[in-house]
């Protein structure tokens, strides 16, 4: 599992396959229902007012986006609440992507409300736009609270950008984006004061103000009680740290009924430690060994200030975790065959993945990607269980420099596993890495349902 920051699920050209009911497609069709229901309350006051001359088209369209703006705010909070149903349903990877591809839009909408109704306004009242705003922030119900809610919103939109993710630390960017629930807060109050949906509609304004809570307790239940209790029963502390490679380090974790976690080997945890610069952000290392009822490990490598200060903890080092998360386990492997590809960071849940597969009497073959011997982390490990017959191990050493080439493009990889096209395939590393090994699947013949990845990103 690599760190926070990378790009967000592979994706690639592939033929259109026909549509199938799966979990994933039910909650999209759900979350679709919620936005129509949205959408539903301001046709319904429309249709029934009615909607006369340039200006009173122009309010309408601008609170039509205004109403889509508030419900994928929700939505976006919602995606990341860690509600065990979506996780399961869709993954936490895709959560997130989806939530990362939502905020644009959620700007974009409040701007474009922001506009569409000023100037609306103003055309009706026969003011200018920007006299209009002033008098609608200075003199309508709760409208300066959400004047500095939008600023908010704008301002983490700004930073979330793609050309300003690289310049700012994970840990500030995180801080930016707690101020998303001070903004949520101080846009509600005009909405249920002044909205035509609500204003004269009870019914509405009970069932906008029910929305608002039902999420509320999703993030209070799931992203706050529920990881407290977990720490006060796990009471997890760091074991040892030790050095697997070149900037490559491996945390033992102590704790208590570890196994009531249900954590999977593959899987991963969202973790924080009780260190300087390791407790207000939580980051996804997967597990690298499989767990045992008083023991968990990680393996990180150096990519970045979090992940290279991992190294300085000391024993005793209090843990908090929330998690697991993830499908890539060995529940996704049905054909009694796997290849298992990793990378850099990600031959740790490859190593742990492949145990598992190995113990339940899979033929595994596992292929170890480093440009050079010293990254191999873990291998020792491999070797051992291929030198018990567990596995089979390619070791692919050499960068593509180096060698003229790249190892895993679908050629090679056909050559060095001639069976490919009969087993699951998973693979875990750097983003161009999997984005290689995917396209050469597709080529060989592989159907996306045997092929599983995993890139988690929080930004």
């Amino acid at each position: 599992m690599t760190r926070p920051g990378r790009p967000g699920p592979i994706t690639g050209r592939r033929r259109l396959a026909p549509l199938r009911w799966s979990p994933q497609l039910a909650v999209r069709l759900v979350l679709t229902a919620w936005g129509v229901a949205v959408v539903a309350l301001w046709w319904f006051d429309t249709a029934a007012t009615g909607v006369h001359g340039a200006g009173l088209v122009l309010t309408a369209a601008g609170r039509v986006c205004g109403l889509l703006a508030t419900y994928l705010v929700l939505l976006e909070l919602l995606l990341m609440a860690r509600i065990p149903v979506l996780e399961r349903a869709v993954g936490l990877d895709r959560l997130a992507a989806w939530h990362r591809g939502l905020g644009t839009n959620v700007v974009l909408l409040l701007v474009v409300h922001v506009l569409l109704t000023v100037w609306g306004y103003g055309l009706t009242d026969h003011h200018q736009p920007l006299s209009e705003l002033y008098t609608v922030i200075m003199t309508y119900p709760d409208m300066w609270k959400a004047t500095v809610g939008t600023l908010l919103f704008v301002a983490i939109g700004a930073v979330s950008a793609r050309a300003a993710r690289p310049h700012l630390s994970y840990e500030v960017w995180y801080a930016l984006h707690l101020t998303v629930y001070l903004a949520v807060f101080l846009v509600y109050f005009h909405q249920t004061s002044t909205g035509g949906e609500f204003a004269g509609h009870p019914v509405n304004r009970l069932l906008w103000t029910a929305m608002y809570v039902a999420v509320a307790v999703c993030l209070v239940v799931w992203r706050l009680i529920l990881p407290v209790v977990a720490v006060a029963g796990h009471r997890m502390v760091v074991e040892r740290v030790v050095e697997e490679g070149p900037g490559v380090v491996s945390v033992w974790i102590r704790g208590r009924d570890l196994h009531r976690l249900n954590a999977r080997p593959g899987q991963f945890l969202l973790w924080r430690f009780a260190a300087r610069g390791h407790l207000l952000s939580a980051h996804p290392y997967s597990l690298s060994a499989p767990p045992s009822p008083h023991r968990l490990r990680i393996t990180v490598k150096d990519a970045g200030d979090h992940s290279r200060a991992l190294a300085g903890l000391r024993p005793g080092t209090p843990v908090l975790a929330e998690g697991p998360f993830g499908h890539f386990t060995a529940g996704r492997a049905r054909c009694g065959k796997s290849l298992l590809i990793g990378g850099g960071s990600g031959i740790g849940p490859v190593r742990a993945l492949a145990e598992e597969l190995a113990t339940r009497g899979d033929d595994v073959v596992v292929v170890h990607r480093a440009s050079q011997a010293g990254d191999l982390a873990l291998g020792r490990e491999l070797e051992v269980l291929a030198e018990t017959g567990g596995l089979t191990l390619h070791r692919v050493v050499g960068s593509r420099h180096e060698l003229g080439y790249d190892p895993l493009e679908a050629r090679f990889l056909d050559a060095a596993v001639p069976d490919v096209a009969e087993r699951d395939v998973f693979v875990c590393g750097p983003v161009g890495m999997m984005r290689t090994v995917v396209r050469g699947l597709r080529t060989l013949g592989l159907p996306d349902d045997r092929i599983h990845t995993e890139e988690f990103a929080l930004r």
